[in-house]
């Protein structure tokens, strides 16, 4: 039995000073160089109808090639791999808003019609570098019609 504890121990002490030095790594790892990185890519998945159908527009989408996250600043652009967020803009009203998470896209109280809403990717600058524009119909749920 004191052989196994000192095993144990031995083991436990081994794992431990591993740890500490892959924390002590000086120097990220490797990664790809961001001008190598395939273009950033915007997929919009068709609005949830049951959501659609009480007036709320919810869009799920996915990036390739970019991680949305709420960083911005010149400094962010040189991430690899490369970090981004959304654009909103809906029916080419003045205004946009910054969505900075893979939550899906919400947007309520549109008036019964069809809206389009354009969902652009951006760098940490804001540059647009991509993106896809919805057409949704809100139904009209108050004279029954759809």
């Amino acid at each position: 039995m004191q052989t196994s504890i000192k095993h144990l121990l031995a083991i436990t002490l081994g794992l431990t000073l591993g740890a500490n030095a892959l924390a002590q790594v000086d120097h990220p790892l490797a990664i790809l160089p961001l001008a190598s990185e395939p273009d950033a890519k915007l997929v919009v998945y068709p609005p949830q109808p049951g959501a659609l159908a009480r007036g709320v527009v919810i869009l799920q989408f996915r990036t390739e090639n970019l991680r949305v996250l709420p960083v911005f600043g010149a400094k962010a652009i040189e991430d690899s791999p490369r970090i981004g967020h959304l654009h909103i803009t809906v029916d080419d009203r003045p205004g946009t808003w910054a969505h900075t998470s893979n939550d899906p896209v919400i947007i309520a109280g549109l008036p019964p019609g069809t809206h389009k809403i354009q969902m652009e990717l951006a760098d940490p600058n804001h540059k647009v570098i991509g993106g896809e524009t919805v057409s949704v119909t809100v139904p009209d749920t108050r004279s029954g019609k759809s």
